[in-house]
C-alpha cells in the first residue's frame, strides 16, 4: 500500500522512516525501511524527546517516529506518509488532528493475514502468532480512524487509497 502511494504520487508523499530496535528482516536496509538502533540508543532518544510518538510494541522491541523525519520531509515540500501500527497511528492523529488523515489498512480476515505472513517466509512462527494476536486487538480500533481500506484484492485496495487521496482525505 505504501509503495503504491509513493509510486503513484512521488511528488506528493515521502515516507517517514521509523526507528526500531528489532533486527532487519530479509533485504531491509538501515535508513530505508527503518533506522535499526539499539535499545540503549532508543531509550536515549526518548530521554532527548526526539520522538513524536513511540511505543514498546512487543517485549523489548521499540518502534517510534522521529520528529526530525517530519521536519526533513516538510522541508522538502512533501506530505509525510507514516507507516505505523494502530497505536502509533492513533497517537499521531491525536497530535496532528485535522492535519492528518488516518487510514486503517485491514486484512480481510485473521486467517488470510496468517496465510500472508507465513507466505512471506521471513517471520518466525512465534512472531507470527504474536502479530496475529495483536492484529485481532487492533482491528477493534479501526472505528477510530478517518478511513478504512480492506485489503482483500490489491487492485481494489489501491483504488480505494487513490480515491481517498484524490478527494484530499
Amino acid at each position: 500500500m505504501v509503495k503504491h502511494l509513493l509510486t503513484k504520487h512521488p511528488n506528493l508523499f515521502e515516507l517517514s522512516v521509523s526507528c526500531t530496535t528489532r533486527p532487519p528482516r530479509g533485504q531491509e536496509v538501515h535508513g530505508r525501511e527503518y533506522y535499526f538502533i539499539t535499545v540503549e540508543e532508543f531509550q536515549k532518544r526518548i530521554e532527548n524527546n526526539d520522538f513524536i510518538e513511540y511505543e514498546q510494541v512487543y517485549d523489548g522491541l521499540y518502534y517510534g517516529t522521529l520528529k526530525e523525519e517530519i521536519d526533513r520531509i516538510e522541508a522538502a515540500g512533501r506530505q509525510v506518509l507514516f507507516d505505523v501500527d494502530v497505536k502509533g497511528g492513533l497517537k499521531l492523529k491525536s497530535i496532528l488532528g485535522d492535519q492528518a488523515t488516518s487510514i486503517f489498512i485491514c486484512p480481510p480476515s485473521i486467517e488470510e493475514l496468517r496465510r500472508r505472513l507465513v507466505g512471506r517466509g521471513d517471520t518466525s512462527a512465534e512472531m507470527i502468532e504474536k502479530r496475529l494476536a495483536k492484529a485481532s486487538i487492533e482491528m477493534e480500533d479501526m472505528k477510530h480512524f478517518d478511513r478504512v481500506v480492506i485489503n482483500d484484492d490489491l487492485n481494489h485496495a489501491f483504488a480505494q487509497l487513490d480515491a481517498i487521496i484524490d478527494n484530499n482525505g
